[in-house]
């Protein structure tokens, strides 16, 4: 049920604030009762406005605050709305729902965005410091109202007007997922190293990754959080894995060389008692025993290098091989290529 609107018993002297009481009830679908909440919400850190005494006024810590009870309110309403699903899939769904991309977009739709800036913030807006905003509404809505309202506000107010759950649960991709799936089955090192992290014009931090598979540079992602930066830096790499044979023959050629000085036998510890008997002279092995051994030495086995098959045929890695191909072989598939229109 819709909490009760309480519009009639709040006094609102200036015309600003009637303004913002009347936007924020588009955006939450009932009357604040303590505006106080939500004019902090609305604070970026960039004000730098401080209390009587000296701490800090900005929403950072309803922000904190948001972030926990959005991913309670949000993991209950995939929990019920997929019954029987699997932990795995009820986790990534509510992780894509309160993701900071998506908690900016919602900001921007919803229009708080335009209450950030008639709240004072003169920073260019970006999805960090949206979503961030987002958050920190949803900890001034239970402060105000409790943990219900949240729960009522999400269901009503975000799903089915902006959001469609379903969608967002089998549609969109966790590119950093998949080609961490496709490193495991084909054995290969993966890793992201962290090559730039810097403050954007408005003190928002922005990281950079980049893909590393064998020892060999994918591709680079930047995002204002670590995640964001790492997925953009996935799906670019499988991109180039689909597309680049040169550069997934790059990487095989790396793990082989790698696998290669790893089965490369150790130098074999000294005997001491060998040592001190050194002055005797070991008779050969007669040259029957040394073939019969050689004969039951298993042949080396080539290395199998299963693929992936995914359901998004654009990062479909099924068919990536790295073995030779004929010149005949390579004609007929760049004209393939040449007149498929990709």
């Amino acid at each position: 049920m819709r909490p009760n609107n309480i519009i009639d018993r709040i006094k609102l002297p200036f015309r600003q604030e009637k303004e913002l009481f009347s936007s924020l009830y588009e955006i939450l679908g009932f009357y604040p009762h303590n505006i106080e909440y939500y004019k902090m919400a609305l604070m970026h850190k960039s004000i730098r406005k401080r209390n009587d005494k000296g701490k800090p006024l900005n929403n950072e810590r309803l922000e904190f605050l948001g972030d926990a009870i959005l991913d309670a309110a949000v993991g209950y309403i995939v929990y019920r709305h997929y019954e029987g699903k699997r932990e795995g899939f009820l986790t990534n769904t509510r992780s894509k729902l309160v993701s900071r991309e998506t908690l900016g977009k919602l900001a921007t739709e919803m229009r708080l965005s335009n209450l950030l800036i008639s709240a004072g913030h003169s920073t260019s807006h970006n999805s960090y410091v949206e979503g961030n905003a987002f958050e920190a509404l949803v900890g001034a809505i239970y402060l105000d109202r409790g943990y219900e309202a949240c729960l009522w506000f999400f269901e009503n107010q975000v799903l089915g007007k902006f959001i469609d759950i379903d969608k967002v649960a089998f549609k969109e991709v966790n590119f950093k997922s998949k080609l961490l799936e496709w490193s495991q089955k084909n054995r290969v090192r993966l890793e992201y190293k962290l090559t730039k992290q810097k403050k954007d014009e408005n003190g928002s931090p922005v990281f950079t990754y980049m893909v590393i598979i064998e020892g060999v540079n994918g591709e680079s992602g930047s995002g204002y959080s670590k995640k964001e930066a790492q997925q953009k830096a996935s799906k670019d790499t499988l991109q180039r894995l689909k597309r680049e044979p040169q550069f997934v023959d790059a990487v095989f050629a790396a793990k082989t060389a790698r696998t290669q000085m790893e089965e490369e036998p150790a130098m074999a510890v000294p005997d001491p008692e060998k040592e001190q008997q050194s002055f005797i002279i070991e008779q050969p092995a007669e040259t029957e025993q040394v073939e019969e051994q050689l004969v039951k030495q298993p042949a080396p086995q080539p290395s199998k290098k299963p693929a992936i098959d995914f359901s998004d045929k654009e990062f479909d890695l099924s068919d990536i091989s790295h073995k030779e191909k004929s010149r005949e072989e390579i004609i007929a598939e760049a004209e393939a290529a040449a007149f498929s229109g990709e």
